[in-house]
């Protein structure tokens, strides 16, 4: 373990960011370069020796943290960087992107701040990056097998690179114009720059991956031609169908899902664009949905020059604590302030949208919402709190519904669908089709980037089995894992 104490004798300390007025000029990353290392050693100390390490079931990665956090305290860092490799494929996006559930199952955080784990594994990938320890691992032989993985997000490159590493000759296929999905197109550059998936990408290009991009399966090149192209296919395109929101004046411009929003900022900062067809700049923006989404949208709108932006949340304002029905080491439901709203604009929680106002040239103009409060566990409108707020540009970001249903894929492929829409499967990640297996978001639905790893890491040792009979890769979850809730 680390120092004994250390959690006596240190308080958490996080990154810390940029100042505001600073940040919203630009699109690099929120936090102060450097401001880690100087404190991680000390962070990474006050993890306990607490017997059972909660954290590990808090990470569907099962992540090593105790062991990672030693070395990270000793500052041995090649050792911390292997540790952490031994169960996550790309630690320097989840120690950035992840909402951080080992955090919330953390001992430590019974009664005190819990040890930062997110900020201790972004400090190691990092320095290993710079120390050069980061390098390809190509198989030592060639299977002669050969896969597809549909879609470049991460649970399509997770277990790319495990097949790879296995010995099989993967081709990752891309509908976008780079690879990385949403990682690619759907994080703002602001919480991720995308040198970091640029450099992942060269890894496993040179451990043998191929990578084939503006090629959608189902409407460039039919499902059942690659089938019989390959030996196995791993389908991982996500979840990509966005939740509408039908009420009066939905048909107007300026109303937008937020991932129509979202990637055009994306391609401004890649150089494709140099103004984004579909901007904030002196707009009052309206963001209807209150996650991780719709709090990019925020961010985006920030840097535009939004004239106000203003975020909608159809459930009530979590509180600063856990609730008494949400005990530890479950994740709890908290009032979250994000780097984008540390920068402005408002949110109004327990409010509907009722309808859409434009003016004569059929652009929306207003927002027209009430007051709900929730009965049954249904939200009931409350009457007299009717009133509208100025809306220019509108996202939506209210979560997905299911995998893409319109570009024929799920039809050509013949796949089975369960009861949510997504691509049903058994305890190996298979489908009904024989070979053709699914991972992340497609099979699971709308969730978490460390389930989108652990997903493809546990569909790719389903693939090996198939194509070899048997697997020594790791398998951290099973389909029908789930978060640990109440």
């Amino acid at each position: 373990m680390a120092d004994p104490k250390g959690f006596l004798n240190h308080e958490r300390e996080i990154a810390k960011t940029r100042p505001v007025e600073e940040r919203v000029k630009d699109w690099n990353e929120v936090y102060q370069p450097g401001s880690l290392l100087p404190i991680i050693s000390k962070q990474a100390s006050r993890c306990m020796d607490c017997g059972i390490p909660f954290c590990h079931n808090g990470c569907p990665l099962g992540n090593l943290i105790p062991e990672w956090n030693d070395y990270a305290y000793r500052e041995d860092w090649t050792e911390a960087s292997e540790r952490l490799h031994a169960t996550n494929n790309f630690p320097e996006f989840t120690g950035r992107l992840c909402p951080a559930p080992c955090e919330s199952a953390c001992v430590l955080g019974i009664n005190q701040p819990p040890v930062t784990i997110k900020n201790v594994e972004v400090s190691i990938i990092d320095k290993a990056w710079d120390n050069g320890d980061v390098t390809p691992q190509p198989p030592e032989r060639l299977s002669g097998k050969t896969v597809a993985v549909i879609g470049s997000g991460p649970a399509g490159l997770a277990a790319a690179q495990q097949l790879t590493r296995a010995g099989h000759t993967v081709a990752v296929y891309e509908r976008a114009d780079r690879i990385g999905g949403l990682l690619r197109y759907g994080i703002p550059e602001f919480k991720m720059e995308k040198r970091h998936i640029n450099r992942r990408i060269e890894q496993m290009r040179a451990e043998g991956t191929k990578f084939r991009t503006e090629v959608e399966i189902g409407r460039d090149l039919d499902a059942k031609k690659l089938r019989k192209r390959y030996d196995a296919v791993v389908i991982a395109a996500g979840a990509t169908t966005s939740r509408d929101l039908p009420v009066p004046g939905r048909e107007l411009n300026g109303i937008h899902f937020a991932m129509e929003y979202l990637p055009l900022a994306n391609k401004v900062q890649e150089g494709d664009l140099t103004v984004a067809p579909i901007s904030a700049e002196g707009k009052h923006v309206v963001v209807i949905g209150g996650g991780d989404t719709g709090a990019d949208c925020v961010g985006t709108a920030h840097r535009q020059g939004a004239a106000s932006v203003t975020q909608l949340e159809i459930m009530g304002k979590p509180g600063d604590e856990r609730n008494a029905n949400q005990p530890w080491p479950t994740f709890p439901m908290l009032y979250k302030v994000t780097s984008a709203h540390e920068e402005g604009g408002e949110r109004i929680y327990s409010v509907s949208t009722t309808h859409f106002e434009g003016d004569e040239d059929g652009n929306v103009q207003w927002l027209h919402l009430t007051e709900v409060e929730f009965k049954d566990g249904r939200p009931e409108p409350k009457p007299g709190t009717e009133r509208k707020i100025p809306a220019q540009l509108v996202t939506l970001a209210m979560g997905f519904t299911g995998t893409d249903r319109e570009n024929g894929l799920v039809e050509q492929f013949g796949l089975e669908l369960d009861e949510r829409g997504n691509v049903a499967r058994d305890g190996d990640f298979a489908t009904n089709v024989p070979g053709v297996y699914v991972a992340g978001d497609a099979g699971r639905g709308q969730s978490l980037i460390v389930w989108a790893i652990a997903e493809g890491r546990s569909a790719a040792k389903g693939v090996d089995r198939f194509l070899t009979g048997a697997s020594a890769l790791p398998a951290p979850i099973k389909p029908t894992d789930r978060a640990l809730t109440v």
